[in-house]
């Protein structure tokens, strides 16, 4: 399949709406602006939230409390199967390593390794925090997993 060759779903395309062209199109007279007022005239947009000078529910409503995103640690996760697929020279893995290796993304820091998939060979793993399936798999396979 190349680019030239994709089509369209039956549906996804519409014909445009023209309006203003008489009435026996649909669109004609007010050219779906309704009435008169604000909304209908050229060139506006009202900001959202606007309730036409009355105080906004936003603004009525009490914003308190805590929110917790601006103070989260973001952990990468990563399932032991996905450590299989590593070059076969790998015998220490980090972040740096999975990063170099497109396992995870370059800017994170901390992993989290997961229990899916299977391990044959001794890893020693370097990674925030292990689930509890995922130490014992890399132990049996002659590995260490580290929390660091």
């Amino acid at each position: 399949m190349k680019l030239h060759e994709l089509k369209n779903v039956a549906g996804a395309i519409h014909r445009k709406k023209r309006v203003g062209c008489g009435e026996g199109g649909g669109h004609g007279k007010t050219s779906g602006r309704g009435g008169k007022g604000q909304s209908a005239r050229s060139g506006s947009s009202i900001r959202p939230g606007f309730e036409g000078g009355q105080m906004p529910l936003y603004r009525k409503l009490p914003h308190r409390g805590f929110n917790n995103y601006n103070h989260r640690t973001e952990i990468a996760i990563l399932n032991v199967g996905d450590l299989a697929s590593l070059d076969a020279k790998v015998t220490e893995v980090n972040a740096g390593i999975l990063a170099s290796s497109g396992l995870i993304r370059g800017g994170e820091k901390s992993v989290k390794i997961l229990g899916d998939g299977e391990i044959s060979r001794a890893l020693k793993v370097t990674a925030a925090k292990f689930s509890e399936s995922a130490k014992a798999k890399i132990e049996k396979a002659g590995g260490q997993a580290i929390v660091g």
